[in-house]
């Protein structure tokens, strides 16, 4: 009997063992195998994975009419006279002022350039949205009115350089070594007015305490052959980096602080002059955290400040319609470069109007999504963001990448991955009137123009590279890397 439980305890455990053992494995996952030859040897294996997407950036849809500070060329094409076309390639170096030819062929030469074509409303259905698909194009393809171009970010990708320059401090009496390194900031001189790309955390409009302000050191460094400095024109913040204009004569300085305060009293007789001054905006680059609902659009926001502090500190609020406090108008016009990377994108601004913090607090209040950096009006959404590298989805495959962080901590000073990024909020672009030419134009006594003026452009366009930290920030949010 005992020999009877034993056997049928080992019965029920041979069971239960068998019955374990016969749980199948998942199948495998059917891949297409391909024959790969190294070192003249045949192997089989998989397919090896194709190139990672790269980040697209959206340029602005092309105008459609003359570009500004730019001349229309008589060019010929495919036996026939094309009078003013503009072809992809100079679109794309007229937007990337600055950046080698050669780099911008190159995307050419590997199909990296792609164009979206306009749609008319009338190919929609109601509740169809429009989609345009990319395709690829060559250099010489003529551009249409409201096609966009996308290309990658790594176009305007710039060598780091490890050493920053350092932010003159000196009196109202610079030294040899400021003077050098407030003449390297100037980017356009002429007879009327002076162009600079003003460094961040230098302030423009000084006052007793503070000597190295933009001002002070331009009147006293950067009067070359005039008897006296440049005057300052417009402002930017402290933090704010980019185009700085200063007026070398008094009815240039007039003329153009009209121009910038309301554009209707610089407007005059002449039709060329008025055709100028309609043509004047600014760009500016941001980094916000976050990314606006929209792609595009225009924020109609009035602003009005508010005292704290019992009066010792302004701020900038968007002011309700239904307050009777003043206030004033603001227009910006705004549009998304790209994807959400690292939490964060970028983000073109054009002013309409010239109020103070009027971008910073469009970007945090009006958008939700505040600029990097600005922790006056964006202090709460800084103190959830989380600094450290988080792992985000490709938008085109769905894919996890990291972003790429670089070696040493010098490269990182200032930028996004910094512990406290400085402002990323920079003006890019300046395009004005040709000052130096309408001048004799208003002044009865001169004539006719002289021949040298007369060859140039009704309009002048500045382009303004970033600062380093910014670079760095544009260099990091440019790649994938899973």
């Amino acid at each position: 009997m005992l020999n009877n439980i034993n056997n049928s305890s080992h019965s029920w455990l041979w069971f239960v063992a068998r019955h374990y053992s016969r749980i199948r494995p998942p199948k495998p996952v059917p891949v297409e195998s391909v024959i790969r030859v190294s070192n003249n040897v045949a192997r089989l294996g998989s397919r090896k994975e194709g190139p990672k997407p790269r980040q697209l950036l959206s340029l602005p849809p092309f105008p459609g009419h003359p570009l500004p500070g730019r001349n229309s060329n008589e060019s010929f094409q495919d036996g026939q006279q094309h009078d003013g076309y503009v072809t992809a390639v100079n679109w794309i170096k007229y937007y990337f002022k600055g950046i080698l030819g050669s780099v911008i062929e190159s995307h050419f030469r590997e199909g990296l350039v792609q164009m979206e074509d306009p749609i008319s409303d009338n190919n929609l259905s109601q509740n169809e949205e429009p989609r345009r698909p990319l395709r690829k194009i060559r250099p010489n393809e003529v551009m249409k009115q409201g096609a966009r171009i996308h290309i990658p970010v790594s176009i305007a990708e710039a060598r780091i350089s490890k050493r920053y320059d350092a932010i003159p401090s000196g009196t109202l009496y610079p030294n040899a070594d400021e003077i050098k390194y407030l003449q390297r900031l100037v980017i356009y001189k002429d007879s009327a007015i002076m162009v600079l790309n003003k460094p961040p955390k230098l302030p423009v409009k000084g006052n007793l305490p503070v000597h190295n302000s933009m001002d002070a050191l331009a009147a006293a460094a950067l009067s070359y052959d005039y008897d006296e400095g440049p005057k300052l024109v417009h402002r930017l913040d402290r933090e704010t980096s980019g185009i700085i204009l200063f007026g070398r004569k008094e009815q240039s300085v007039s003329h153009l602080q009209w121009l910038f305060s309301n554009i209707n009293n610089a407007k005059s007789s002449s039709k060329v002059w008025n055709d100028a001054c309609e043509s004047t905006y600014q760009r500016y680059w941001a980094l916000v955290i976050g990314t606006p609902k929209e792609k595009e659009g225009v924020i109609c926001a009035p602003l009005r400040k508010v005292l704290l502090d019992d009066g010792k500190t302004e701020r900038v609020v968007l002011a309700h319609h239904s307050s009777m406090e003043p206030r004033q108008e603001a227009v910006t016009e705004y549009r998304v470069l790209g994807p959400k990377i690292n939490g964060c994108s970028w983000v073109e601004l054009r002013p309409l109007t010239y109020r103070k913090h009027q971008l910073r607090v469009h970007c945090a209040e009006a958008l939700g999504t505040p600029i990097v950096g600005d922790y006056k009006y964006g202090w709460f959404v800084h103190s959830r963001w989380k600094q450290m590298p988080r792992v985000d989805v490709e938008p085109t495959t769905g894919k996890p990448y990291k972003m790429r962080r670089p070696e040493g901590l010098d490269v990182q000073k200032g930028s996004v991955l910094s512990k406290v990024p400085l402002l990323h909020l920079h003006c890019r672009e300046l395009v004005l009137p040709n000052i130096a030419k309408f001048l004799h134009v208003f002044n009865k006594s001169s004539g006719e123009l002289p021949r040298s003026l007369s060859a140039e452009p009704d309009v002048l366009r500045f382009v303004a590279t970033m600062p380093s930290h910014m670079k760095i920030s544009w260099n990091l949010m440019s790649s994938y890397l899973v």
